[in-house]
């Protein structure tokens, strides 16, 4: 494969295919929303460049792909999920309980999670303590929780701009969602001391403390967001005052719309995801149904494509469109070679 063409259009990256495959010789994918560009990039690439049909690529965010993933073995069921964390042991479970036992989890790179505005707005400066402040159900004053009841941003934090807080949050079906919770909210109540205090009014018991401290408040300042990407920004495009939380490539295709925030004074770039530095940063994964490679006719040509050098390495058209390349890729296509399973 050295002279791969590439001829998507930027609505063939933009879009996702709706319709259902003709016929079950066409590899299905579904998932994250933010794995979804990229998958769709290869995707397209992969049916103009081998003997196998366009692989079928829908969203619905990360935990909506894996539960597909998990009905069953079966050409009615999907082959690949995508996703924007890790899957998780109740979801393995799962997917056991209904056959899928042998998993190949594949890793294709970082992004990271970006926070953006719009472009004549007011420009901001944020750390992880900034939106737990902001965006928590209750915070502590006085040694007790209370109800947050904050409505501006310098209210937050004297250095922030005067302006009001809304926010537009990915749901809790995205895999995006559970990493700003952890990297950022989660982060913000301890960086706080928050976490202590509320650790200890709950004798000791952890995951209180987290449930208390990443639940968001219900007041509309924090507003989830079920849709893609796109969703976030035509709600910025009607409320100039809206924040959103992006995934970084996304961010570098709008940037004629968004404004990008630091983080701990960082600013989100591929160099900054790259050498560690911006802390709200991800790997991106799909999942593969061993059972079906072989009977799905390109299942695994396509898993082997999309991490190939000519995809997903630095001077590929993924790094191009904003992926991290992942520095071990060597090693991720060789256990996709293998068809290596995850460990039991």
């Amino acid at each position: 494969m050295k002279s791969v063409k590439f001829t998507v259009s930027v609505l063939a990256i933009a879009a996702v295919s709706a319709t259902a495959a003709a016929a079950r010789d066409q590899v299905q994918v579904s998932g994250s929303s933010t794995v979804l560009p990229y998958a769709t990039i290869v995707a397209e690439a992969f049916g103009e460049n081998t003997d196998f049909p366009t692989p079928v690529v829908e969203s619905g965010g990360s935990s909506a792909g894996l539960k597909k993933f998990c009905e069953g073995v079966d050409e009615n069921t999907i082959d690949v999920a995508n996703a924007s964390r890790k899957i998780k042991d109740s979801e393995i479970e799962a997917c056991a309980a209904n056959g899928v036992t042998d998993i190949m989890e594949v890793r294709i790179g970082y992004d990271g999670i970006v926070f953006a505005s719009d472009i004549n707005g007011n420009h901001f400066k944020f750390t992880p303590a900034d939106w737990y402040k902001a965006l928590a159900a209750e915070v502590v004053v006085d040694g007790k929780l209370v109800p947050n009841a904050v409505t501006m941003w310098n209210d937050v934090n004297a250095d922030l701009p005067a302006q009001e807080i809304q926010t537009f949050v990915p749901g809790t079906k995205h895999g995006t969602r559970e990493v700003f919770e952890v990297n950022v909210i989660e982060q913000g109540c301890k960086d706080t001391g928050a976490y202590d205090a509320i650790m200890a009014a709950n004798g000791g018991d952890k995951d209180a403390t987290v449930k208390s401290c990443t639940s968001l408040r219900t007041d509309g300042r924090a507003v989830d967001i079920d849709g893609d990407y796109t969703e976030t920004l035509a709600r910025i495009d009607s409320n100039k005052n809206g924040i959103g939380v992006f995934g970084l490539a996304f961010y570098e295709n709008n940037t004629d719309k968004l404004q990008v925030a630091t983080m701990n004074d960082i600013v989100p770039s591929t160099e900054t995801i790259a050498d560690g530095s911006y802390p709200v940063s991800r790997p991106l994964y799909f999942y593969v149904k061993k059972a079906h490679i072989g009977v799905i006719p390109g299942l695994k040509e396509y898993a082997e494509f999309f991490v190939s050098d000519d995809m997903a390495g630095p001077d590929g058209p993924l790094a191009a469109y904003g992926l991290v390349s992942d520095p071990e890729l060597a090693s991720v296509q060789a256990a996709v070679e293998a068809e290596t399973v995850m460990s039991k």
